[in-house]
């Protein structure tokens, strides 16, 4: 059944960093967006839509609300659900401390299956239409999650963990292992309605040259699947990664000698990158998952955005549960604006928006799919209640203009925010009064 619904609508056309400001946005204060089998069909002011109503469109008002793309969360771990807020240390012990125990229960698919569903009403209840996943080792773990995503229809890119060193046996695969579970995972499940996978070594330290080499193998074998890891997230990391590939000339070529770099590889942090990696980034059109607070959380450091912006490095916002400690987009753009804040850096709430929406989709490469608005994208969206709380009410009526109004959302903004979320045209989430 086609749907029109009402509200004020804002939707981003392109980079607020690279084209000029009145070619970046479209915002409509008494906005109509149609939307017929899952796709959208139209978008403009009411006034003008609205005679054009055939009689039997539903029309849906959204009084007082904002309504935006779904938002994209481009790093995330779904089986560290139950371990946020874990007492921090920083990111070698904390790994070692409380991730891999965790991540041990996922060998039980039934457990995988329960906490996915949580993880995934989550994700909902603060806005986030698409994600791109970790799951643990466990091939079983994927399973339970694409299974729990396939029944509402959502737009998400996964990949089944890929370690053969540096962990505990029962987190372990080999480089043959995890090359057929991989290729076993994508063969069911890439593609398979509006799921994708992305093939995922953890990260340099967690795998051997060997297994590297298997993960391109399936990139070569699959050249439209993803592939997702992590890169120069912290000093004790960097080192420790150049000590254990001293016949590579970066951390980053550890990842380009097996020809994991790409159009569709989104490399996780990025803080403390060499000129050389961040000039290679950009040649080979990787892109970068930024994500202030679990960066802020293990004391990290500060990513540098003016840096894969020089660069024309895609960046996308990761939330990076379970180091992160929100599912909210709003409450890591509260952290990224902080963060680029004691870099000297400034980061404007038309930029944060652009993050959070269509700058990830153009990070993960679905900029055609999804995103924004434009006609024939898939309808993914969230109503943000502009009278959530009592103060952000009071606050949003002191602003003067829809600058200022995302900036406040941005601050104090969080899943209180979210009325609704939509995927492919369906109410997926609806706040409890």
């Amino acid at each position: 059944m086609a749907t029109a619904h009402r509200a004020s609508i804002l939707h981003f056309l392109a980079d607020p960093d690279q084209v000029a400001a009145a070619d970046v946005y479209q915002y409509f204060a008494d906005g109509l967006l149609l939307i017929d089998e899952g796709k959208v069909s139209a978008l403009g002011q009411a006034t003008d839509l609205l005679p054009t109503l055939a009689a039997d469109i539903e029309l849906i008002e959204h009084p007082n609300s904002l309504l935006l793309p779904g938002f994209v969360d481009t790093h995330i771990h779904y089986p560290q659900t139950e371990m946020i807020a874990s007492y921090g240390e920083s990111l070698l012990p904390w790994l070692n401390k409380y991730t891999f125990p965790t991540e041990a229960q996922f060998a039980d698919e039934d457990y995988a299956g329960t906490i996915a569903e949580l993880f995934l009403t989550e994700l909902l209840r603060a806005g986030t239409t698409t994600a791109l996943v970790f799951g643990t080792v466990h091939k079983q773990s994927i399973d339970a999650f694409f299974t729990a995503c396939s029944s509402k229809n959502l737009r998400m890119i996964a990949g089944k963990a890929m370690m053969d060193r540096n962990a505990p046996d029962n987190l372990l695969d080999t480089a043959e292992s995890s090359y057929h579970d991989s290729k076993a995972l994508i063969e069911k499940w890439h593609k398979h309605g509006r799921l994708q996978y992305a093939v995922t070594p953890r990260f340099a330290g967690t795998s051997t040259e060997q297994q590297l080499a298997k993960a391109g193998q399936l990139l070569t074998e699959f050249p439209d699947v993803y592939l997702q890891s992590h890169i120069a997230e912290n000093v004790d990391e960097v080192a420790w990664i150049e000590s254990l590939f001293p016949q590579r000339k970066n951390y980053l070529d550890c990842y380009d000698h097996a020809g994991l770099l790409g159009r569709r590889s989104i490399l996780a942090h990025g803080i403390h990158l060499k000129d050389e990696e961040w000039q290679r980034l950009a040649a080979s059109e990787t892109g970068i998952a930024f994500c202030p607070s679990s960066n802020l959380f293990l004391g990290s450091g500060l990513f540098p955005l003016s840096t894969a912006t020089k660069h024309k490095v895609n960046v996308g916002l990761g939330t990076d549960i379970g180091a992160g400690t929100s599912f909210s987009l709003l409450q890591t753009l509260n952290d990224a604006y902080k963060v680029l804040q004691l870099r000297g850096e400034t980061l404007s709430p038309l930029k944060s928006f652009y993050l959070a929406t269509l700058g990830g989709a153009t990070t993960l490469d679905l900029q055609d799919v999804i995103g924004n608005f434009g006609i024939g994208k898939e309808a993914d969206f969230v109503v943000i209640d502009k009278s959530c709380t009592p103060f952000i009410d009071y606050r949003l009526r002191q602003c003067q203009d829809l600058f200022e109004q995302l900036f406040v959302l941005s601050m104090l903004g969080d899943d209180r925010a979210i009325a609704q979320t939509w995927a492919a045209g369906v109410l997926v989430h609806q706040r409890q009064p």
